[in-house]
This record gives structure tokens, C-alpha cells and sequence, in this order.
């Protein structure tokens, strides 16, 4: 048998005035005006079928029943507010959770966030790693950082830059091996392959029509882009960088760009956030902060062309 459960606005509205025994404080309460309030009573009434007030002269009391009512929709009402802070506070305050890959996180996040304390030393981030698209409800996030082309279900997506390729190795390696016979030799040599991004090789020489100068070539296997590109720094081949991810490294010449003939791939870096959530202060401002962070990444990409 189905429940029977009044209007629930005349219900809350019953319970202010239970609570408040007062129907000008009910109402500004309420937002609402005192006839409002007396209206939404009356239908509560003519729906239960008694009476749960006696107006009088100098306002309403309740009556037998209506107390006996009171004393357990008052309560309930309690209960609701306090589990909908609890829920509130959870996603508003406390730290901000940040979900997003391990490259991503050592190699751009990480090193960017000593300006976000700086900025917003009452944040605190927590960053937890993962590869697979994030889930809100299963992963207990605030936002996520993933890679792939912004259609997902169900969330808010912001661009923050797209996935720019190309090989890179050490000035040494480059010496050594390459010497007067130009770029392309390297392709013979090793190439340095992540298991985690293994087409970009392909997919970078199918798009240079490259593919027979690397048809002999050796490869080494790493599990990891960031193995693959430490393997790059200590002359081990050639490896595929992302250059948004290895800008240091790039500036400082700790690597080069043998072949300065970078890819766009069709893949991006996204900031994602429920499609449902409270626009919190912490969200918003870790959006704002990852946006500008961004912008300037593309402004260094920009540069580096």
C-alpha cells in the first residue's frame, strides 16, 4: 500500500508556523507573506481533514491534534536539515579533491600548485592518481584532469590544451648519433615507446610520411610516458613528448626538438566537474586559477613554434 504524504509546501510551511507559533515570523521565515502562510495552512487542513490551528485574537495556537502532529513533523523536518548540511558541508568545505593521471600530475599539476597555495592557502588539494574516466559518484571527487575529446556524459568540461607531439631527445644523443647526417638517421637508431600512449610513434610519422625511415628502427618499451621521457634525458633513444607536459625540460635544454615538426592530435586535456554540483567557492576557484595556468601553456606552446 502506497504512503500517503501531504503537499509538502503546506507541510513545511505547517511546520514553521508549529515551530515559530507565529505566523508574522513564519513568514518572513518563509520569504513569503502572512496571507501566504494562512493559505498554505488551510490547504494542509482541508487535505488532513482537521484542524491544526485556532486563529485568535492575537494569533494562532495549535490545537489537540495539531500538536500531537507537530510533535513528529518538527522533529522530521530536524532530521532533514541536519543530513542536507552534513551533505553540503562535504562538497563545499573541507579539501578540494582532484582526480587526474600520474603524468599529468608530475609533470604539469604538481609543479604549478605552490601558486595556487600561494594565492589560496585555505585550499587545501589532494590530488589521487587514475587512468580510466573518472566516475563522481564511485570516486569520491570534487573535479577531475583526463585526456580525450571532451564528450562525456554527464559532466562540465573546460579545455585547458590541446595534445601537441613530437620527438624529442638529449643535445648529447642528438650529437652522437645524428652528427652531420641530419634528423632522420634517429629514426633508425632507438625509439623510446610508452605502453600507455604506444600509437603517437604512428600516428607522428604517418603524419610526417616518416613511417619507411623507421621501418628497422629498435624500440624500448617503458610502462609510462614519464619513464619513457627520463629514458630520452639520460640518451637511452628518442622519445615522443608531449610538449605542454615537457616545457621545462625544453626551455632549459635538457631536451631538443630534432625534427621541430610538432603534431596537434584530436585529443585534449580537460578540467571536468559534475554536470550536477554545488558551485562551491573552492571549485570555482581552483577552475579559475587551472584556466589561467593553461593560458599560459598555450602562450609558452605559442613561443616555443
Amino acid at each position: 500500500m502506497a504512503r500517503r504524504i501531504p503537499p509538502l509546501n503546506p507541510l513545511r510551511v505547517f511546520e514553521v508556523v508549529a515551530r515559530t507559533q507565529n505566523l508574522t515570523v513564519a513568514a518572513r521565515e518563509l520569504h513569503v507573506s502572512q496571507s501566504a502562510v494562512s493559505r498554505q495552512v488551510g490547504v494542509l487542513e482541508t487535505y488532513l481533514g482537521v484542524e491544526l490551528f485556532r486563529r485568535e485574537r492575537h494569533g494562532v495556537v495549535l490545537t489537540r491534534i495539531g500538536r500531537s502532529y507537530a510533535d513528529q513533523v518538527v522533529p522530521a523536518f530536524e532530521t532533514i536539515a541536519t543530513a542536507t548540511e552534513k551533505l553540503t558541508k562535504v562538497s563545499s568545505q573541507g579539501s578540494l579533491r582532484v582526480r587526474t593521471y600520474t603524468t599529468f600530475a608530475a609533470k604539469w599539476l604538481i609543479p604549478r600548485l605552490p601558486d595556487f597555495r600561494l594565492k589560496h592557502p585555505d585550499i587545501e588539494v589532494r590530488i589521487t592518481n587514475g587512468v580510466p574516466d573518472v566516475d563522481f559518484d564511485r570516486d569520491g571527487v570534487d573535479v577531475a584532469i583526463q585526456f580525450g575529446d571532451g564528450n562525456w556524459p554527464r559532466v562540465h568540461t573546460d579545455l585547458l590544451f590541446h595534445d601537441e607531439i613530437e620527438p624529442v631527445c638529449s643535445p648529447a644523443y642528438l650529437k652522437r648519433e645524428a652528427r652531420k647526417q641530419g634528423p632522420d638517421v634517429l629514426l633508425r637508431k632507438r625509439l623510446l615507446v610508452s605502453q600507455y600512449r604506444r600509437t603517437d610513434w604512428e600516428d607522428w610519422l604517418r603524419a610526417n610520411r616518416l613511417e619507411e625511415k623507421s621501418s628497422e628502427a629498435e624500440s624500448m618499451s617503458f610502462s609510462s610516458s614519464i619513464l619513457t621521457w627520463q629514458a630520452a634525458l639520460d640518451g637511452l633513444g628518442v622519445a615522443i613528448g608531449q610538449t605542454a607536459l615537457l616545457l621545462p625540460e625544453l626551455e632549459s635544454g635538457q631536451l631538443v626538438r630534432p625534427f621541430n615538426r610538432p603534431l596537434c592530435r584530436t585529443k585534449s586535456h580537460y578540467l571536468v566537474r559534475p554536470q550536477v554540483q554545488r558551485e562551491s567557492r573552492k571549485v570555482m576557484m581552483f577552475r579559475d586559477w587551472l584556466l589561467e595556468s593553461a593560458a599560459q601553456t598555450d602562450s609558452q606552446l605559442a613561443s616555443q613554434g
